[in-house]
């Protein structure tokens, strides 16, 4: 009877020792599947942040291009106009470089000063999100109405902008009287009033 009890304890005593056993195995197996997953992670995030690093150096030395092109006519350098697009991204749904591909956009267009590129930044981005197109359209449509009011207004007025009998002479009078500003400053606030906080409402 104690050889059998015996017997019957050591049985008993190698299936705890097993399923101890087939724990630790489990528990491992676990442990090995979240290290590799946590470096797999680990390593998608750093590519994807060098991969953003590229892309936004990339796009400063584009701006910095344009302004060379442009001689610097717009009177920003390439540190406001980043500096800019890194605020617009944070109150909107646009990535700095999709904000910072439209500024570089705009400042092909020569007529476009430092007073008014900010509002004309902005103006683009409120443009986009309501009438949900993308931004190099609305950077082209801008930019053109602003470079050339007179006749810039048409390609705005293509994608439902109205502008009043007396707004439309008043653009002609401002631009033919040498205040490209003034004119600009009018088709800014009537995009304003159509589109105003459009991205950062969304």
């Amino acid at each position: 009877m104690q050889l059998r009890a015996i017997i019957t304890a050591v049985d008993n005593a190698s299936s705890e020792i097993s399923k101890v056993g087939n724990s630790f195995s489990r528990l491992a197996k676990v442990g090995v599947a979240a290290a590799v997953a946590g470096i797999a992670g680990l390593t998608a995030g750093i590519v994807a942040s060098v991969k953003e690093a590229n892309e936004a150096q990339r796009g400063f030395a584009q701006t910095e291009a344009v302004l060379k092109s442009t001689g610097k006519i717009a009177g920003v350098t390439a540190d406001q106009v980043s500096n800019l697009a890194d605020s617009l991204s944070m109150s909107t749904l646009f990535t700095d470089d999709a904000v910072r591909a439209v500024e570089n956009m705009l400042l092909t267009f020569t007529n476009i000063g430092k007073d008014v590129f900010p509002q004309a930044q902005e103006t683009v981005l409120n443009m986009s999100q309501a009438l949900g197109q993308d931004l190099k359209s609305s950077s082209i449509q801008l930019g053109k109405a602003l470079n050339d009011p007179i006749n810039g207004m048409s390609a705005l007025s293509r994608v439902g902008v109205s502008f009043t009998d007396a707004q439309k002479e008043q653009i002609k009078t401002l631009q033919e009287s040498g205040n490209v500003m003034g004119a600009q400053k009018v088709i800014l606030a009537e995009l304003n009033t159509e589109f105003g906080n459009a991205a950062v409402a969304a």
